[in-house]
């Protein structure tokens, strides 16, 4: 392609509204245009990339022995209203009516429509099993879209769905998506690793999130050191174990005892009053969870997880009480809550809490306080579970060696769905004996246009992006130095050709511009390598080829073109692990 005939918009500023890296790039280097809140236009630029991650994945999906389908985009409301998802989903499903006055949704996935399209078709186990896939356009009604492509409205997903007749078969079809999204991954050129993971409002019982490595990720992982461990997790599905030993026994500890703490409300009002470290203290935090008063207990100095609490309750709505909840169930302000005579339906604590006495702890009355708590012999607790965020000082809850935080971009998740939605929408079948059985399910997705954002997001410089060569919009800038140079530019326009009839993906910049604005935009769209003809190289019989990632420049021969870049081509793709 030559660029004076492409339509690449540059920007020589950052947008005012974009934020994070990939998205001041991806709209600087005339990728996308922003349409409106959270839904963007792909340019040519944007779309290669955007269609060569999507044929990374539909190749290991084919070769997975996964199906591709394309479902619609617009739902029925009825079928969300069977697995009660309609209600569930909340404010990010999109709602419509038709001109019937029916309902609805454009899909942010399709759980339901693919549900019902084989329920409808398969009958026996004889047709198990089968894994449906699809690329299609979703939306999410984000409150607050932001960051681009990373967290838009309007975003481009690869999905599949696997229905089983058995739970050997269900385990097998996981494990199948699992090494084809590892083997996808690593063909994007992108440095990623899989970790355990909530299923969300998808559902579910088991799954793995892909994170793309990078810096300005939003998600933290929790990484063991030890490499032969494997441990991975996002800190929402982190497990952290149970402190060694037994319960701590009452009898050790003094009688429980009401102390004045006027005006603190905080833990570190609380702690700096009474002289106590955070770690001495259990913070007693409200929440209404499907219209129930629960409590959950942690340590000061700790987090709640509330991932692992809405979980443990098994509630599909959890959120923390107000004021005047918090004056109902406790008869006082906030800051003076406590698990002792607590009027609520349930109080739930961390088990590290199980394993310590004599804390101090809220009241439940105004500027007041109680010392020499202890749970088993004062409070009534429902359960002792895992109910904080795991910290860097924790050890891995696998092997017990050290483990690291580091930032990751979430591309993708695989879900064991179980019988979710076959058992809310009745995909039966009929088994070996004749007896209906329910299908098991599986769901694996896949960012394709968050994949374009978070390979910006981990691959870039001051210049601009720089993308794998498997995904990069062209593998190679062609520049052409010689606007007044006739030979320059048939010599230019031949290698031109030299290189698309070799396979390689070209951009042949042509226009009648300055060196510095060529070296400028090349560097700016992010291609992996760059080809620089001008007059002295003509004369000397080289051409410059650059590797844009590492700045290295190298001279290949003219006469032998093809074969001297042909090996210069496969340093770069092996540069990137790609070969």
């Amino acid at each position: 392609m030559r660029l004076s005939r492409y339509y690449v918009p540059t920007l020589k500023e950052d947008p005012a509204e974009a934020e994070v890296v990939s998205h001041k790039l991806l709209m600087r280097a005339g990728m996308i245009r922003k349409l409106t809140s959270g839904i963007y236009t792909y340019l040519p630029l944007g779309l290669r990339a955007l269609n060569k991650v999507a044929g990374i994945l539909r190749e290991e999906m084919n070769r997975a022995g996964a199906v591709e389908i394309l479902m619609p985009s617009v739902q029925p409301g009825d079928l969300w209203k069977e697995t009660g998802r309609w209600d569930f989903y909340g404010k990010e499903l999109l709602r419509i009516k038709d001109r019937h006055d029916r309902d609805y949704c454009l899909g942010p996935t399709h759980e339901e429509v693919v549900t019902d399209l084989v329920r409808g078709e398969i009958k026996s186990y004889k047709q198990l099993p089968i894994n449906l896939y699809q690329i299609q356009t979703k939306f999410r009604d984000e409150i607050r879209p932001r960051f681009g492509l990373m967290r838009g409205r309007e975003f481009v997903m690869k999905d599949a769905y696997s229905f089983d007749k058995d739970e050997a078969g269900a385990e097998a079809s996981y494990r199948a998506m699992f090494e084809a999204y590892t083997k996808a991954f690593q063909r994007l050129g992108l440095r990623f690793r899989a970790v355990q993971a909530d299923s969300g409002a998808i559902g579910g019982d088991f799954s793995h999130e892909f994170m793309v490595l990078a810096a300005t990720g939003e998600d933290t992982i929790a990484v063991c050191r030890d490499a032969k461990c494997g441990f991975a997790a996002n800190l929402e599905k982190a497990k952290v174990n149970k402190p060694a030993g037994d319960c701590a026994c009452a009898a050790a500890c003094p009688a429980l005892e009401t102390v004045p703490t006027p005006g603190t409300h905080t833990v570190e009002e609380v702690c700096a009053f009474l002289k106590i470290e955070p770690k001495a203290l259990i913070k007693t935090l409200l929440f209404d969870a499907d219209g129930k008063a629960v409590a959950a207990l942690v340590r000061g100095d700790r987090q709640l997880n509330e991932v692992k609490f809405k979980n443990l309750l098994k509630c599909n709505d959890l959120k923390l009480a107000d004021e005047a909840q918090v004056r109902a169930w406790t008869g006082a302000p906030v800051g003076f809550a406590g698990p002792v005579g607590l009027k609520v339906e349930g109080v739930y604590a961390d088990h590290e809490l199980c394993c310590a006495t004599d804390w101090v702890a809220g009241a439940n009355a105004a500027d007041a306080h109680v010392k020499h708590l202890s749970l088993g012999r004062d409070a009534k607790v429902a359960a002792f579970a895992d109910l904080r965020v795991i910290e860097p000082t924790d050890p891995c809850p696998e092997c017990g060696s050290p483990i690291d935080f580091t930032k990751g971009i979430e591309v993708g998740h695989v879900f064991k769905l179980g019988l979710k939605y076959s058992k809310a929408m009745q995909a039966t079948f009929l088994d070996e004996n004749g007896k209906e059985q329910l299908m098991i399910m599986g769901c694996y997705g896949i960012g394709v246009s968050r994949i374009v954002a978070s390979a910006i997001e981990q691959n870039n410089d001051d210049k601009g992006p720089i993308f794998p060569p498997s995904i990069a919009p062209f593998e190679v800038s062609l520049l052409s130095l010689g606007a007044k140079e006739p030979e320059v530019l048939d010599k230019a326009a031949e290698l031109y050709e030299e290189l698309r009839g070799m396979g390689v993906d070209v951009l042949y910049d042509d226009r009648d511009e300055r060196p510095g604005v060529k070296f400028n935009d090349a560097d700016l769209m992010g291609f992996p390598m760059q080809l620089v003809l001008g007059g002295k190289g003509l004369k000397a019989g080289i051409i410059e080829a650059k590797d844009r990632r590492t700045g290295e420049r190298k001279e290949l021969p003219l006469d032998g073109f093809a074969a001297a870049f042909a090996a210069w081509r496969k340093d770069i793709w092996g540069s990137w692990g790609l070969l």
